[in-house]
């Protein structure tokens, strides 16, 4: 670590985004003094762990959207950022794997992520537990596969846990939904296209819902929590109703669909595994926020 002398005899530095401080006796301080708050040192440090706060954010949301989206990934991409901590942090021991020329990818050769290197390309452990190398003059793209197309995810964590995996990024532990056979016809025999599984949620005022699907990530469109997804390359959007009256007006959440860039709705059975595992993540994580009564007040 190293100690910027500044005014007073006080010295700063900088440990991850956190600011220390220490006196002209060389004692560490639980926090900076009030009177360096403008101190040219402490401010260009501030600057300094915002900026890497925002980096590391920026960095696992770019990897999140590689999973979501189900993107290939260059081989020689992973190994010019490697060296960058928080690309790093948010990549290391993701389960990948390399992608065919026919654009599949091979889940038997997946491995979890340990080391990137232009060279040699990326260093795994496979699902045996072996370290291998997948190198780039055979493997130039791999998948961050979604957890709902890992076959046997039970038990790759706890191979996961085995290891000590802990990961950056959701993959291995994000919850899954699949879609149930209920889902696959409508009243009336024609096909089902919306799921109201997380209809009826009731929020004190639409901003709170509005405000908790932004929060978690999501866009807010036409009183709808949107979330753009991309499944077998085919681009696609979850949109689960919210409301559209006054922000300060009582709301019920309504019903998610799937749409297509044309805004076709999708019938149910056409949503593929991760379109709707993303889907239902999302409703679900919004309706998590609803008021929630308890019996007594149910009776009144």
């Amino acid at each position: 670590m190293g100690w910027i002398e500044t005014t007073g005899g006080y010295a700063v530095a900088l440990d991850g985004t956190r600011v220390l401080c220490r006196n002209a006796a060389g004692r560490a301080l639980k926090q900076v003094p009030p009177k360096l708050k403008d101190d040219a040192e402490v401010v260009r440090l501030r600057q300094l762990a915002e900026w890497l706060e925002r980096h590391e954010r920026e960095c696992r949301e770019q990897v999140d959207t590689w999973l979501v989206r189900s993107l290939p990934v260059p081989v020689a991409l992973l190994a010019r950022v490697w060296p960058d901590a928080a690309w790093q942090s948010a990549l290391r021991d993701l389960v990948v794997a390399p992608v065919g020329a026919d654009g599949s990818a091979d889940t038997e050769r997946a491995g979890f992520l340990r080391d990137a290197d232009p060279a040699r390309g990326l260093g795994i452990v496979d699902l045996d537990g072996d370290s291998v190398w997948l190198e780039p003059a055979e493997v130039e793209t791999v998948l961050i596969p979604h957890p709902v197309l890992l076959e046997e995810l039970a038990e790759l964590r706890e191979f996961a846990a085995e290891l000590g995996v802990e990961q950056g990024a959701e993959q291995l532990f994000r919850e899954v939904w699949r879609r149930p056979e209920a889902a696959e016809g409508a009243a009336g025999g024609g096909p089902a296209q919306e799921w109201r599984a997380y209809a009826d949620g009731k929020f004190a005022q639409l901003r709170h819902a509005t405000a908790r699907a932004v929060s978690l990530g999501y866009r807010v469109r036409g009183g709808q929590a949107v979330c753009p997804l991309v499944e077998d390359g085919r681009q696609l959007e979850a949109a689960y109703w919210l409301g559209d009256d006054y922000p300060e007006s009582e709301a019920l959440t309504g019903s998610l669909e799937w749409r297509d860039t044309a805004g076709r709705r999708l019938p149910l059975a056409e949503v593929g595994p991760v379109a709707w595992s993303e889907g239902e993540r999302m409703a679900a994580l919004v309706y998590a926020g609803r008021v929630v009564e308890s019996d007594e007040e149910k009776a009144l």
